[in-house]
């Protein structure tokens, strides 16, 4: 008994050491801010990769890189997101590299309910723009504090005060600088390191493909230097010191403050200083709460949920990959774990860490990994894994679409492809798939923007062999209905009444005219609004 208890003690506080290993964390941007760039020099600077920019594997693998899906490449986008894990100064890092796209907002908001914090990079020369508010409005309402990067600042930019500003203004953030450069954007000399006081510059390599090395001297020594730029940053430095912009642990965690960084991702400068605060000031994995409210503390038996499914990341297996966050205890592969949803049990002989595309046979995982279950057919987005002490965790919500479109396959050869594959890409949350009784051989599909019907019939074709055509229609409003309701719209113009495969029904309205007169008509009928991320069931 005595050997059990102290094995017990031994495991809790091997669980809770590899837990404090860990930061779990992803970068979000608006499109063309330099994320990708800044993932691949992530990679550079914790070995995972041997050169920037092609960005070769690790142990002379194929190339392994963020945005690995064929359309990615070709569009030089981010359409899906992917796991990144690697090793940095003795600190395991789950990098999940999100799609920067706002039509891919619903799959961000997955993701980061993963995450314990985030890395917001914004462009120096446009600061602040709409998909970095509905990011940010993700991030708030997942509780994930943020870390700031001023990006490009080796470009020509906006003023990095003007753009302090502006994260206060427009998303409530304030900045607090730990670093601070010296020089204007597109002539960057440095980095004021504003807790050692100390000046920091940077040798200049092709592109950033390598690692360059970087000089640190006292701020006297600069000022023989660059007299005239070190003064004036120094002056805005003492400017910070007057309005108490210093970093505070405790308002970065409630998200009330971001501390700030600048540099130049393409040139590797300021990528050091992001992942000592990642390492410093991201939060390690901590005991996360179930759907009433309790906490499950990271020394109970494994636990974890599915935040992302995604198939044909192998074309040559046509496999599919369920993502699942590790919330509490040791993950080991093998092992046999239920599923809360159904009551089944699940066995994980086949498991992987990622790396892009690219995986590996992991055998253990520990809170904040991501560990990738291989041919995962019964496993859907939410679902609840757990061992020996039951747990369900709160379920990921999906967001309202905003337009809508029926699809039909161009090859009647070829319908049990399109079926399988809009199956499939449904249950990866690629697009939602509602069903109009009046057209039952032609799927009404749903979505947040234009882009995802793209990818929707890039990989139809591309993946699963199914040549589709896209039908758009007018209706641009949803609302929750039930059957009552629904009986009585159904008689109505402008508006359409459609079923999830669950059986719940929504209505969808032509415009917002429409929309209001109904309600304003008929109070007593059941129409829920469904608001960017309320949960359309």
């Amino acid at each position: 008994m005595e050997l059990e208890s102290s094995k017990s003690i031994h495991d809790i506080r091997h669980v809770e050491q590899q837990a404090a290993r860990r930061r779990t964390f992803a970068i979000i941007s608006h499109p063309d801010a330099g994320k990708t760039t800044l993932t691949e020099k992530f990679l550079l600077f914790g070995g995972a990769v041997v050169e920037a920019g092609s960005i070769k594997a690790r142990q002379g693998r194929r190339q392994a890189r963020s945005d690995w899906m064929a359309l990615e490449q070709q569009r030089g986008i981010s359409v899906s997101s992917t796991v990144l894990q690697f090793e940095y100064n003795d600190l395991v890092y789950n990098l999940l590299d999100t799609p920067g796209h706002r039509d891919f907002s619903e799959d961000t908001y997955r993701v980061l309910s993963a995450c314990d914090a985030a890395i917001m990079v914004l462009d120096v020369a446009k600061g602040v723009e709409p998909q970095t508010l509905k990011l940010f409005e993700v991030c708030r309402a997942q509780n994930i504090p943020i870390i700031t990067f001023l990006n490009k600042y080796d470009r020509p930019g906006r003023d990095p005060i003007e753009l302090m500003d502006e994260i206060e203004k427009m998303i409530s953030l304030r900045p607090t600088p730990l670093t601070w450069p010296v020089g204007i954007p597109g002539n960057f000399l440095g980095v004021i390191e504003r807790e050692s006081s100390t000046f920091i510059t940077y040798e200049r390599t092709a592109r950033g493909a390598h690692v360059g090395h970087e000089d640190m001297m006292s701020m006297s020594e600069a000022r023989s230097l660059y007299k005239k730029e070190i003064e004036k940053a120094e002056e805005e430095c003492a400017l910070f010191d007057e309005l108490d912009l210093r970093h505070d642990q405790s308002t970065f965690l409630a998200g009330k403050s971001s501390p700030l960084f600048v540099g130049s991702a393409l040139t590797n400068f300021g990528v050091r200083h992001l992942l000592g605060a990642v390492a410093e000031l991201a939060p390690q994995p901590s005991p996360r709460n179930d759907v009433d409210g309790r906490s499950r503390d990271l020394s109970s038996p494994f636990s974890g949920f599915v935040f992302k499914i995604q198939a044909n990341m192998n074309p040559n297996h046509r496999d599919h990959i369920a993502f699942v966050r590790v919330c509490s205890g040791t993950f080991t592969r093998g092992m046999t774990v239920i599923n809360t949803d159904t009551g089944k049990p699940f066995a994980t002989k086949y498991a992987s860490s990622m790396f892009g595309s690219d995986r590996t046979t992991v055998e253990q995982g520990f809170p904040g990994d991501v560990i990738g279950l291989v041919n995962a057919g019964d496993l859907r987005i939410g679902d609840t894994l757990y061992q020996d002490m039951p747990v369900r965790f709160p379920e990921l919500i999906s967001f309202a679409p905003e337009i809508f479109a029926y699809i039909r396959s161009s090859d009647t050869s070829r319908t049990k492809q399109f079926k399988k594959g809009l199956e499939q890409l449904e249950r990866e949350g690629v697009i939602q798939v509602l069903l109009d009784e009046r057209q039952p051989t032609n799927p009404l599909l749903g979505a947040v923007g234009e882009m995802q019907f793209e990818v929707l019939v890039y990989r139809l074709e591309n993946e699963f062999g199914a040549r589709v055509e896209i039908i758009r229609t007018s209706y641009r409003f949803v609302r929750e209905t039930e059957p009552e309701t629904a009986v009585k719209l159904s008689t109505l113009g402008g508006v359409l009444v459609a079923k999830r495969r669950s059986g719940h029904l929504v209505a969808l309205f032509e415009n917002e005219y429409r929309l209001k007169r109904i309600e304003n008509d008929h109070p007593e009928w059941i129409l829920t609004p469904i608001v960017g991320s309320g949960t359309l069931h």
